[in-house]
């Protein structure tokens, strides 16, 4: 078993280095590790969850790091194990796991030998047992697993799905730039010292875990002081004493000028396995001061170090991710954090990518140059800066987070867009529901039209509505089949934070999650402030809208009957073009019309409602509906059957809190005037995606700007803007190799729009441009 002080004999020791100069490691030394990493795990028993975590970095960092490139100003180019331990894997999977890649790292290598395969093999045989996501799955109670025991949401219909995920960290940046290593050590031999129970407490785990950081920044230096005796550009060379100099200070002390900062937390970023940057203009703000007031710092060298950065983001290669928050009330030393938001801004612009997912808070009284140059920077074609109102999202989260009004100041977000409030919350989004699919399965009284079997609650619930006779009995059928879901989607996240902590106390994450330090706990084992989950909604406008059809010509105009509806469906239409015109002339959401509004809002209230009051019921702070979009409204679509709403079947569902493609008709004004109306005081975020014209924001730009502040004023959360030219995504389409840098927001991530799968193409194509 190898200790930390063996991962650093590990790269200084015989071949000097050569590991570390290699992109692509050797499959058959990356079996070894793996091999290294399942016996460490395999020597600690049960009850020693942190010294075998901090053992088990230790040999998984040899298998993760990867070189320094010509161009790079900061290390930190990490990929992560094909088998390994994270807070957040990618994808999914939490703590221990095997990485989703796995064929393309090691098993279809052709330099593999036939040994190492067979080992290979065994190893994930053991995993594939032993993990964590596997563990938790085998001690969830039946009732969950038979009901929504599956996370294949991607590849099979369902209503309810579970994922096994701890995403949405957010570390507190300030306190690691300000404390540094040493001063983190400080303030944990503080407490071990005033620690009543220092045999079981996290702290030496803790104090082992910043050893390993310490030990992997002169790993790094010796990387870079090889690196720069084979070099023979001086001005390059110059590069690299400097990335030493700096490696050797944060090695021990705090940083005292910004690039030390930055490297700092992105090397801490990637131990802990996190993927968003939190509130960078706040924490940066001190020391970027500073070397303002030493002149050390021009705002071009600023900016060269946060474009450095951002290519480390983008190589980490993760879109789902990455956030990074600008702007905002709360922060400390507004005037230079405003003066980093600015910096930040144009990086973002002059590094047009789908990541960092920067987003700029704003409100009455702030600055107004950081929305205006964010508004210049979109109107570039970039799909960054979201836009994020803090005189609505607020006031809205002291309601749904049942915080003080200082406390929502520190509500910032992650992911697709949930919210949490910065080192103080996790909100990991562990289950997903498919409002729409509910609904059909519930008219089919428990039966699912595509497969023919049993899908949701159970069918003994049915009789006691008769047969539909009334709009009344439907909708309380269709609330207790969300209701049924809900409530154990609930339960399972509750549990599924008990499982990870049972397995794993995330020591990287638990230093700079409030309050873990101060009460000795991990973060996911009573630790953090506050623990609290969140909910994916989809299909919630399909479903409103189907509503609304089927009161208008079912029950009110009973033009057909639901059974003849239902049979109807089953048929996709097929021979019933006129019932389908007929449920598309009803009244769709986006168009500003009362009652398609009512009900979408009667849709939203519900489902929000209900998940908010089982929080206490499963021992949670909170538990939310994100009312987000991803391409899981094109995935899950792709399993729904034909809908109510004049939907066909296997199409898209509508994207986050939009309308579905193509059914606002009245204007932009309308669609806006639609999008205020859900209350944004019941839920951890929605999205709001809009599709602008080039000339919208460039000749028409005070129409533009009348119109979001119009938006904003009347009670708009956020906005997340693609600006394209008019048959740009068409074009595109025919012949991609001329639109390589077309980037459009699918939904809380941006892509390259000729990466997307053509359904996710065809999905963002058919949103409206306005």
């Amino acid at each position: 078993m190898k200790s930390s002080s063996a991962f650093t004999a590990y790269f200084l020791e015989d071949r000097s280095l050569h590991r570390l100069k290699t992109m692509h490691p050797d499959p058959n030394e990356m079996v070894g590790i793996i091999e290294d990493f399942t016996k460490t795990y395999q020597s600690f028993s049960e009850k020693a969850i942190g010294d075998r975590e901090i053992a088990c970095w230790a040999i998984q960092l040899q298998g993760m790091v990867r070189p320094v490139e010509s161009q790079d100003l900061f290390v930190g180019r990490m990929k992560q194990m094909a088998v390994g331990i994270s807070a957040q894997s990618k994808q999914a999977g939490m703590g221990y796991c095997i990485h989703p890649d796995i064929d393309q790292l090691l098993i279809s290598r052709e330099e593999l030998t036939q040994e190492n395969r067979i080992k290979l093999g065994e190893l994930l045989s053991f995993w594939e047992e032993n993990g964590t996501t596997q563990k938790s799955r085998k001690l969830m109670p039946r009732e969950v697993m038979d009901i929504i025991g599956s996370e294949y949401y991607y590849r099979e219909p369902g209503i309810a799905f579970m994922l096994y995920r701890m995403s949405g960290i957010q570390l507190d940046y300030a306190k690691l730039i300000k404390l540094g290593v040493s001063g983190l050590k400080a303030e944990i031999n503080r407490k071990i010292i005033a620690s009543e129970d220092t045999e079981q407490s996290i702290y030496a785990g803790m104090l082992k875990a910043l050893d390993l950081f310490t030990e992997l920044c002169l790993v790094y230096t010796a990387h870079l002081n090889l690196i720069k005796a084979e070099t023979s550009n001086i001005e390059r060379r110059k590069e690299l004493e400097t990335m030493v100099e700096v490696l050797d200070h944060i090695a021990y002390y705090p940083p005292v000028s910004l690039r030390q900062a930055l490297q700092l937390m992105l090397l801490y970023n990637r131990l802990d396995g996190t993927k968003n940057y939190g509130r960078m203009d706040d924490y940066l703000a001190a020391i970027y001061k500073k070397d303002q007031l030493n002149n050390a710092l021009e705002d071009d060298e600023a900016i060269r170090l946060l474009s450095a950065v951002w290519q480390l983001m983008i190589a980490r290669d993760n879109r789902y991710d990455t956030r990074l928050i600008i702007g905002g009330k709360g922060r400390i030393a507004e005037k230079y954090a405003d003066k980093v938001a600015l910096l930040i801004l144009e990086t973002t612009r002059r590094v047009k990518d789908i990541v960092p997912q920067v987003a700029l808070r704003f409100y009455n009284g702030q600055n107004p140059a950081l929305y205006h140059t964010a508004i210049d920077v979109l109107a570039e074609g970039n799909t960054f800066p979201m836009l994020y109102n803090d005189e609505v999202n607020l006031p809205a989260g002291c309601d749904a987070f049942q915080i003080s009004k200082k406390e929502s100041e520190h509500l910032i977000q992650y992911g697709c867009g949930e919210y949490v409030l910065n080192h103080r919350s996790v909100g990991t989004p562990s289950g997903v529901i498919n409002l729409l699919q509910a609904l059909i399965v519930t008219m089919n009284r428990g039966i699912d039209p595509v497969s023919l079997k049993p899908m949701g609650m159970p069918i003994s619930r049915y009789p006691k509505y008769g047969q539909f006779d009334s709009f009344e009995q439907l909708w309380g059928a269709y609330k207790e089949q969300i209701e049924y879901h809900v409530s154990l989607l609930a339960w399972q996240e509750a549990l599924e934070y008990q499982h990870a902590a049972m397995d794993n106390p995330y020591l990287y994450t638990s230093m700079l999650m409030d309050d873990c330090i101060a009460r000795g706990k991990p973060v996911f084992d009573g630790g953090v402030r506050y623990l609290g989950g969140t909910l994916e909604t989809y299909g919630n406008i399909n479903t409103s809208d189907s509503l609304v059809a089927i009161k208008e010509w079912v029950y009110d105009k009973q033009a057909f009957t639901l059974q003849e509806l239902t049979t109807i469906l089953h048929e996709n239409f097929e021979g019933s073009t006129k019932v389908r015109m007929q449920l598309r002339s009803s009244p769709k959401y986006g168009n500003d019309n009362e009652v398609a509004d009512e009900m979408a809002c009667l849709v939203h209230n519900h489902i929000c409602n209900f998940a908010k009051a089982q929080a206490p019921k499963v021992g949670l702070d909170t538990y939310l509906v994100v009312v987000i979009n991803n391409d899981a409204n094109t995935i899950m679509g792709s399993f729904t059957p034909a809908s109510p709403d004049g939907r066909k079947a296997f199409a898209p569902l509508n994207p986050g809190n939009n309308p579905t493609a193509g059914s606002d008709k009245n204007g932009v004004t309308a669609l806006l005037n639609s999008l205020v109306k859900a209350n944004t005081h019941i839920h951890a975020g929605a999205v709001q995606n809009l599709k602008f014209s080039k000339s919208m924001l460039g000749q028409n730009r005070p129409v533009f700007d009348t119109l979001m502040q119009t938006y904003f004023k009347n009670g708009g959360a956020q906005a997340m803007l693609t600006v394209v030219g008019r048959g740009d995504l068409e074009k595109a389409m025919e012949h991609p190799e001329n639109y390589p840098n077309l980037i459009v927001r699918v939904g809380g991530f941006s892509e390259r729009f000729i990466n997307l799968p053509k359904a996710t193409q065809l999905e963002v194509l058919s949103r409206t441009l306005n």
